[in-house]
């Protein structure tokens, strides 16, 4: 009994310690990794001409920032023609209607701050249809850096969201 008492103590502790931890990554600048973040508060606001955003076509992630709720995430991107991409994968699943909240917020109210090496870029959400012909495009590059297994399928039944990061004047 002596035991099950301490066991249970420590997986109170630990179960506490995570819930704050997860808690206060609200007001980190910034996400870290899986884990949503605040608002950024750190990098230089860039404006002017439109980046080339091949030079991070094969980079992994980047981190953008809804302005409505001001939070941060990171999240896989593509970039086709000199356009920046982001998907949304599980939007059908349990876990993704419970976790995945910044593309309903992003459909509401796109306004986004997209950083990428310390410069923060205004940014708008644009969800693209499904039946768009750049979709075929954007699911081979998905695969081709994730191995992710997309299918225009998915993205036919809403089960993956593709938004575009457009320019916001």
């Amino acid at each position: 009994m002596k035991y099950l008492k301490w066991l249970l103590g420590l997986v109170s502790v630990l179960t506490l310690s995570l819930a704050l931890g997860i808690f206060s990554m609200r007001y980190h600048d910034g996400p870290i990794e899986i884990f949503s973040g605040g608002p950024f508060s750190s990098g230089e606001r860039v404006t002017g001409t439109e980046p080339d955003w091949e030079v991070i076509k094969d980079r992994s992630t980047i981190e953008f920032q809804m302005l409505e709720p001001g939070r941060s995430r990171t999240t896989w991107l593509a970039v086709h023609e000199g356009k920046l991409y982001v998907p949304s994968g599980y939007m059908n699943s349990t876990l993704g209607k419970i976790w995945k909240k910044w593309p309903y917020a992003a459909e509401i109210d796109g306004r986004a701050l997209l950083r990428i090496d310390n410069k923060i870029y205004q940014r708008q959400l644009v969800r693209i249809a499904a039946d768009n012909p750049i979709i075929p495009i954007l699911v081979t590059e998905i695969n081709r850096k994730y191995q992710a297994g997309a299918t225009v399928e998915n993205v036919q039944s809403n089960g993956t969201w593709v938004f575009e990061l457009a320019p916001r004047g």
